[in-house]
Formats: structure tokens, sequence, C-alpha cells
């Protein structure tokens, strides 16, 4: 079963923060959940995160705080800002895990991936280095889902699968959700609600739906559920397609 949120997850506010070249999402910057999932541990409780400008790797990002949250900066240029949110509405029931697997079976084809390389989604990652979060069409379900199953190397040592992992969990699938694989896009919003900390090696139901269309804008939402469709955590998201060329 997962272990309740705990109450000292927020982290003692660091002057920097710096995320490792293995979270990538496109090739060169962070994959935004992940990086949202890093910027919200500053925040005790459900938190709001703004992506401004592609979030660096291997770099360190200024931290500063404010009345309304924090922002982070790369040299002068604002990558993001967190901020407490409210509670999002119940998502809707999990997929079942059949359902799921069926998900992963009409997952795109590598050749049609924008990132294939990307932490969550990429098939290029092998397991432990990445989630290999494949997110397609689930019969039965108006949206996307796969099953998955956490692997140690995303612990915090407690068997605990650490708080930013769920957040980039939560980050793809609500791109798949909305049409990533005809139109590549980028996450600019995403609100995260955790509720509790999973357990490596049990198998999960994670899943997104569309939510609106708006030109380029587009919105998702995302949660992640035991197999018996416990709700763990769950997000809301704006995706803003990249213009063509």
């Amino acid at each position: 079963m997962p272990a309740p949120m705990r109450k000292d997850l927020s982290l003692t506010h660091p002057e920097t923060i710096e995320i490792a070249a293995r979270y990538n999402g496109p090739p060169g910057s962070a994959n935004g959940g992940y990086a949202a999932g890093v910027f919200a541990a500053l925040v005790d409780g459900p938190a709001e995160v703004n992506l401004r400008a592609p979030p660096p790797l291997d770099k360190p990002v200024r931290v500063v705080s404010g009345a309304q949250g924090f922002e982070f900066f790369d040299g002068d240029t604002l990558v993001a800002t967190s901020a407490l949110s409210g509670f999002l509405p119940p998502p809707p029931d999990a997929p079942t895990p059949d359902q799921a697997l069926n998900g992963r079976s009409h997952f795109p084809p590598e050749e049609d991936l924008a990132f294939p390389s990307c932490f969550v989604c990429g098939p290029h990652r092998k397991v432990g280095d990445g989630l290999r979060l494949f997110t397609g069409p689930a019969d039965g379900f108006d949206g996307v889902a796969d099953v998955w199953v956490p692997a140690p190397e995303f612990t915090g040592g407690d068997s605990l699968v650490r708080p930013e992992i769920l957040w980039a969990a939560l980050d793809c699938p609500g791109a798949f959700a909305v049409g990533f694989d005809g139109n590549p896009m980028v996450l600019a919003r995403i609100v995260g609600n955790l509720h509790a900390l999973p357990k490596a090696g049990e198998a999960l139901v994670v899943a997104g739906w569309p939510l609106f269309h708006d030109g380029r804008k587009h919105g998702a939402g995302t949660a992640i559920y035991t197999e018996d469709g416990q709700l763990i955590a769950q997000s809301e998201q704006l995706w803003i397609e990249l213009k063509k060329a």
C-alpha cells in the first residue's frame, strides 16, 4: 500500500537548484514534470508550477523566494515559478490494469516520437534509467493509460518513490492525451496534488485525459492510481503546441 504524504517534504530554501542531465525531456533541457517536481518541493502543500523557459541541465538555477512563492532563474532568465495551489477536483475513475496495458499497446511507434530519449516517455531509456511510461489510447477509457512499476532507482532510500518522480510521471501522459504524438508541445503550467507515496515495485496505473483545446493551447488532466483504483497523485496541465516551421 502507498504511504501517506509526510509533512516534511519541503526542502530548506537553497540558494541554487541543479537538475542532472539524466532527467531530460527535449534534448538539452529538463523534463517539465520532473523540473516542476523539483521546484514544487519548496512549497509546503499542493503546488502550481509555471514554466517560462526550458529548465537547464547540469547548471545551477538561482532560487528567489517571495511573498507569493518562489522564482527560479538561469542567469537573468526566469525559468519557472512555484506557489501554493488549491486542491484539484476528483479525477475520473481509474482505468483497469487491463485497460492500461491496452493503452500501452497503442502508444505511438518510436519513429513518430518527438523526444525518444525523454526521461519519462522515451523508449531509448532503459529500466531504472527512465520511467518508460508509454501511455496510449485505452479501449473503454476516454484518454490514455499505461501500467507503471517504479524501479528501486527512483526511491529516496526508504523504498518510497520520490515526489519529483511522481511529478515526472504525471507529465507526459497529459501531452499524449491532447495529441502530442501529432503536434509537439511543451508544458507551460502544472498544478499537482500528491496524496501518497507508492513503493518501488508496486504496479500502478497512470492515465491522462483531455480537458480543453483552444488554438495552440491544450489542457489535460493526469493521475496515478494503485492497481485497485486508489488515487495516489493527480495534476492539471496547460500545454502549448509548438509553432510549425
